[in-house]
């Protein structure tokens, strides 16, 4: 098992300048007009639980879609098994974000306006949810997403109404940054999409580097609709790093690889980087069909599909369903302390079920199913929520205080391959 050098730069004062760089947010949300009250809440709450997904399914995170929606109809499936929440069925409607704002915003009004939902699982996109907070907090719905990463959204204002089980990229990006320690790579370049993700994320990584003595090359940042990435790859590869970080999406990162195939400074002779953006058993195919083992030796972290010790039955079951488990745990977490909230609640009254929602993380009575959490809570007991995505030992306000990575890599074939449990890299 390797020793990442995670534990020599996770110091305290590390973690402060992570989080200060963090906090400072897009602040777009706070001021995106909002359109989404057009139902008030008084007439949403009814009785019986309504659930929304935002959901990319199409966009260029269309391909991550089952991933997402799947792992949330099995928790709406467990749930009613178990008798619903309030004794009534809980409903689920999904609607397509597009991973684009507008689309979001269109979206969600009509989950609330027409489904007259109570809470919303996702958006998948953190800059969709950016800026959709204003439109949550005004309608009012409770919202839990599942892939949300953005360091920003660690303290942008929701009113209390958003939540998220995926850690923070504060967390990501000293995951990141112990891999590249781990390889002893002493110059990276990185080039990454020009948004909160992308650029919040390079920000976080290096800062860690340089605080571990590495000086990485200057960040390149590239238009995410772009078709011609030639400028972008010819800066990186002017500043002759000796490694490069890409931090992009599926079609946009596979773009940019492509262009760095070209250019000459691909990953067969040069070692590539990235997140979970780019780690999917799709992705080699979108950058080259004909010939995906062209991706081989391309390696990352992403979130911890099954963090190690985590024994939870959905993990067997969504093992087995044929679905790619890319943030799927995190997506089953959000709609299970959804349901929970609203039985702690005793209402599906969002203002009462956000209230109620992390004090399932904090009681003495371990649970892991919908159903034994349910019957601990109407038996008056306070219950800590251990789910499939993290045990929840350390919550901090809306989010995981703390993140577990799996390292990924592609193979000679261009196969997704993990490294196992016991090779993840947890923050701090």
């Amino acid at each position: 098992m390797p020793v990442y050098a995670m534990r020599a730069i996770t110091t305290f004062a590390v973690m402060a300048t992570l989080i200060a760089a963090g906090c400072g947010g897009s602040g777009d949300s706070d001021t995106a007009a909002s359109t989404t009250n057009t139902q008030p809440a008084s007439t949403r709450i009814d009785g019986v639980l309504a659930l929304g997904h935002l959901a990319p399914l199409t966009g260029p995170l269309a391909v991550l879609s089952p991933s997402l929606t799947v792992p949330v109809q099995m928790a709406v499936a467990e749930i009613n098994a178990a008798g619903g929440v309030g004794g009534a069925p809980v409903t689920l409607f999904v609607a397509d974000d597009g991973s684009v704002p507008e689309t979001g915003r269109t979206a969600l009004k009509k989950l609330v306006a027409t489904d007259h939902v109570d809470a919303v699982i996702g958006p998948a996109s953190s800059n969709v949810a950016l800026e959709l907070l204003s439109d949550v907090k005004s309608a009012p719905v409770l919202q839990c997403s599942g892939s949300n990463t953005a360091a920003s959204l660690s303290d942008t204002d929701s009113g209390g109404f958003y939540f998220r089980t995926s850690p923070s990229d504060n967390l990501q990006a000293v995951a990141l940054a112990s891999l590249l320690l781990h390889d002893r790579r002493a110059s990276p370049a990185f080039i990454v999409r020009n948004d909160t993700y992308g650029v919040g994320l390079a920000r976080a990584a290096t800062r860690v580097l340089r605080e571990a003595g590495i000086s990485p090359k200057p960040t390149v940042s590239y238009d995410p609709e772009g078709t011609d990435f030639t400028q972008d790859v010819e800066k990186i590869a002017a500043s002759k790093p000796d490694s490069v970080v890409v931090l992009g999406l599926q079609e946009d990162g596979a773009r940019i690889l492509n262009g760095m195939i070209a250019a000459g400074i691909g990953p067969s002779g040069m070692p590539i980087y990235g997140t979970d953006g780019i780690g999917s058993s799709a992705f080699a195919a979108i950058v080259d069909s004909a010939n995906p083992g062209v991706v081989a030796g391309v390696r990352g972290t992403t979130p911890a599909s099954t963090p190690a010790g985590i024994d939870h039955p959905f993990n067997v079951a969504i093992a087995t369903s044929g679905v790619d488990n890319i943030y799927s745990s995190y997506y089953y977490d959000c709609a299970i302390l959804t349901a929970l909230a609203a039985v702690r609640a005793k209402s599906d009254d969002p203002v009462k079920m956000q209230r109620a929602f992390a004090k399932n993380l904090t009681g003495n009575t371990l649970c892991k199913t919908f159903a034994e959490c349910k019957s601990a809570l109407e038996s008056g007991k306070a219950i800590h929520y251990q789910g499939a995505s993290s045990d929840f030992k350390v919550w901090d306000g809306h989010e995981p205080g703390v993140g577990r990575y799996d390292i990924w890599w592609y193979d000679s074939a261009g196969r997704l391959t993990t490294a196992p449990p016991s090779e993840q890299i947890t923050v701090p």
